[in-house]
């Protein structure tokens, strides 16, 4: 990609100023009689500086997107803190986080599920900005114009309907509609999964254009780890609720670890024939049904050993600003560190 590296935008983020901070979070799903409670996040905790992007990655049923959730306000939780933008979200009343939504927003991975079938491109635009601003008539037609053009697509379009438009501008589409309220904070999730390869690079160069112009804080949800490779300073590596891993997106990337890191790389390599499989080889799915007792990966690891079924490993740096729970990493101290984003 061209332009596909992570810029530092703007002063807040130069000097680490916070956009999102999460902190102790968990949220547990009851399920029917007799079957387990199904934990979609444990003690989940990072930090987002403004103008930057964390890229949280794993596999379907990691928690991912409850997280993503979790930081809007769309999913309470059930203990923790988190506060985005300066104000607590965990214990904010139902009103005022309708007022700052605007604030926040969030592009789906289904572009056409996202987008209503009845409304052409430019009533789908103006719609936001018809619910959270006073622009009428002129006014409006020019915003839902520079909107369109702020995420390269043609006004030409502006009378089309979804199902007249490619994947791809669907979700410029949908784009587009986020940054209708000028947020601040974009949750991104799986917003490139469901297009085409061909497709998915000039979305991300859009949203890499957007966060350098707009000073836009992402949280990017992928499984995809070129994406996350390709926008993201800083990863979070999620498993059955938990964070295993976290650092910059290079080092973690290049250097996993946890097991469970190395088998997302492996799993990513595996798919060209001229790399050899990882030597390492994971066991079984992931299951939410049935967390084991000790390190949640134990069911699964390649490397587990007794002592993993004792208790869950925290979180301890492997190299600075870099920290993994695993029994196996060597801390360069005796203290173990909270996860930060920064």
């Amino acid at each position: 990609m061209s332009d596909g590296s992570p810029a530092t935008n703007g002063s807040a983020a130069s000097d680490g100023a916070v956009a999102i901070a999460v902190e102790g979070l968990n949220k547990t799903f009851g399920t029917r009689r007799g079957v387990p409670d199904v934990v979609a996040a444990e003690d989940v905790g990072f930090t987002v500086p403004y103008g930057r992007t964390l890229g949280i990655v794993g596999e379907s049923g990691s928690g991912k997107s409850t997280v993503a959730r979790c930081i809007l306000g769309l999913t309470p939780v059930d203990s923790g803190r988190i506060e985005v933008l300066g104000r607590s979200i965990t214990d904010a009343p139902a009103k005022a986080l309708r007022s700052w939504r605007s604030e926040m927003q969030i592009v789906f991975q289904e572009p056409y599920e996202s987008l209503d079938p009845r409304y052409r491109v430019w009533e789908a635009v103006a719609e936001p900005l018809l619910l959270h601003t006073d622009l009428r008539g002129s006014d409006l037609a020019r915003r839902v114009h520079e909107l369109l053009e702020q995420v390269a697509l043609s006004p030409d379009l502006a009378s089309r309907y979804p199902h007249e438009l490619s994947g791809g501008q669907q979700q410029r589409v949908n784009i587009a509609r986020a940054l209708a309220t000028s947020p601040r904070v974009l949750v991104l999730d799986e917003p490139t999964a469901s297009l085409d390869v061909s497709v998915q690079e000039g979305v991300l160069r859009l949203l890499l254009r957007l966060q350098r112009e707009l000073n836009l804080t992402y949280v990017l949800i992928s499984h995809d780890l070129k994406a996350i490779r390709a926008v993201c300073e800083r990863v979070a590596v999620m498993y059955l609720g938990r964070v295993v891993e976290i650092g910059p997106t290079d080092e973690v990337l290049s250097n996993p670890k946890h097991p469970y890191t190395e088998f997302l790389i492996g799993a990513e390599l595996s798919v060209d024939p001229d790399v050899a499989p990882a030597a390492s080889v994971v066991r079984g799915e992931v299951s939410s049904a049935e967390r084991p007792a000790g390190c949640v990966f134990t069911g699964r690891c390649p490397l587990v050993t007794s002592a993993c079924h004792e208790a869950q490993p925290a979180l301890v740096e492997a190299t600075p600003d870099h920290t993994a729970a695993c029994i196996l990493v060597e801390p360069e101290s005796a203290t173990s560190r909270s996860p930060d984003a920064g």
